[in-house]
């Protein structure tokens, strides 16, 4: 079942800040941090799973998989990247019974050419904005449980400029998106004008390194947005600590990390090792 949460959330006109997440060690720390809504993110999922790039690769199968697996993780609602829905109108449908099913509370699903290319890099190639709609409708009619939200993001900005992308979230919100997603706005002035335009609840992709200015909570809720997806942060962050341990390791043979370390007793109680050892006690012999 989607997490009632996120539409009540919304519906109060509550700003969310929410964290991408790559993998499950990432789940268990935001669980830890205390996080109501995250974000299970394609690019990030794809990267850490399979070593593979965001660029339409990875299958339904695999991500449904992936996504059901960080909303049994996870404490949160997660909110869950589908790509362009994998295809055409019934691999959207598809989709959204699935993910549906598998727990996700919010499926992001974008206007791109499948397959698709990360949002933040070049040669990517839109449907028509009609067959988009198409898409929209086909998802919204899919969705079972009315707290499950569907999430239309597009791509037009670097093709058909900002007022493409606004035309075409007004078109997918006309055709029932719950929230839209203007994808690689390029200054806080279309950030401001887009939600401006568009009027309906709006999320904002603060991806670091991305074409998009990174801005704080309080000023993404200042220019109109209701949410905001920081999904390259906890990878990112982990990517550094990682190179400048294992740099280390390598130069001086040195194994105690040289960056902050989570402490391992606490990480074993995350993962669930209480549970196993509560099991041992009972059942050992």
């Amino acid at each position: 079942m989607a997490d009632p949460r996120l539409r009540a959330a919304l519906d109060a006109g509550r700003f969310l800040a929410i964290p991408g997440l790559q993998d499950m060690i990432a789940a268990v720390i935001a669980n830890r941090v205390g996080f109501d809504f995250v974000y299970g993110s394609g690019y990030w999922l794809t990267a850490s799973a399979y070593g593979l790039p965001d660029a339409g690769i990875a299958s339904y199968t695999q991500m449904v998989d992936r996504m059901a697996t960080l909303v049994r993780t996870s404490n949160a609602a997660v909110i869950a990247d589908a790509d362009t829905g994998f295809g055409g109108l019934l691999n959207v449908h598809h989709t959204v019974c699935g993910y549906e099913a598998a727990g996700v509370t919010a499926i992001q699903i974008e206007d791109q050419e499948f397959p698709k290319k990360c949002g933040h890099t070049p040669f990517k190639r839109l449907i028509p904005m009609a067959d988009m709609v198409d898409k929209v409708r086909v998802a919204v009619a899919a969705r079972r449980d009315p707290n499950f939200l569907i999430i239309a993001r597009t791509d037009a900005r670097q093709s058909e400029g900002l007022e493409g992308a606004i035309t075409r979230a007004l078109a997918y919100a006309d055709a029932g998106a719950d929230i839209l997603f203007c994808e690689a706005l390029t200054s806080e002035a279309e950030m401001r004008e887009a939600c401006a335009r568009v009027g309906r609840p709006m999320m904002a992709n603060m991806s670091n390194g991305g074409l998009t200015p990174m801005l704080s909570a309080t000023a993404l809720a200042d220019i109109g947005y209701a949410l905001a997806i920081f999904p390259a942060l906890t990878s990112l962050a982990a990517a550094a600590a990682m190179e400048a341990a294992l740099v280390r390791l390598k130069t001086d043979g040195d194994g105690s990390g040289g960056v902050p370390l989570f402490d391992f007793n606490t990480f074993c109680s995350l993962i669930g090792f209480e549970d196993v050892w509560a099991f041992e006690r009972q059942w050992s012999k």
